[in-house]
């Protein structure tokens, strides 16, 4: 088992959102690897929690990725959240990432979770992707 990749896959992902045109059409710049000190206003996506667990075979080592990008928002409603959420969610599944550190061997939505936060005047989606990466 390793963390090694972890980093790269990160770095990957990031960029992967940060190319997507339909999300810039949506959020602009709003996509975060850690999201600005303040309060920020507005939707904006960011990366989230992760967690790694060990998935070397006898042909070598890797890991299984369990990531989360956020959708956080102040619009009324979920309709706008859900519409980006929709557009991380298609940048990313089944994506071909090229990392700089191993391989991607596959990459999958596994769920969302929508709620309300704080006193309910922001949506929040949480979704989580798995990621399988082979070094």
């Amino acid at each position: 088992m390793s963390y090694a990749t972890a980093a790269a896959l990160q770095a990957a992902v990031y960029q992967r959102l940060r190319a997507s045109s339909a999300l810039y059409a949506l959020v602009g710049d709003a996509i975060y690897d850690a999201v600005p000190p303040g309060t920020v206003t507005g939707t904006f996506v960011s990366l989230g929690p992760e967690d790694v667990r060990d998935a070397s075979d006898a042909t070598g080592g890797g890991a299984e990725h369990d990531f989360v990008v956020s959708v956080i928002t102040d619009a009324a409603g979920f309709q706008a959240a859900k519409t980006v959420a929709a557009a991380v969610s298609d940048a990313l599944a089944d994506a071909s990432l090229v990392l700089a550190r191993g391989h991607l061997v596959g990459l999958w939505f596994l769920r969302a979770r929508a709620r309300r936060v704080e006193t309910g005047e922001t949506r929040r989606i949480d979704l989580t992707f798995r990621a399988r990466v082979e070094f």
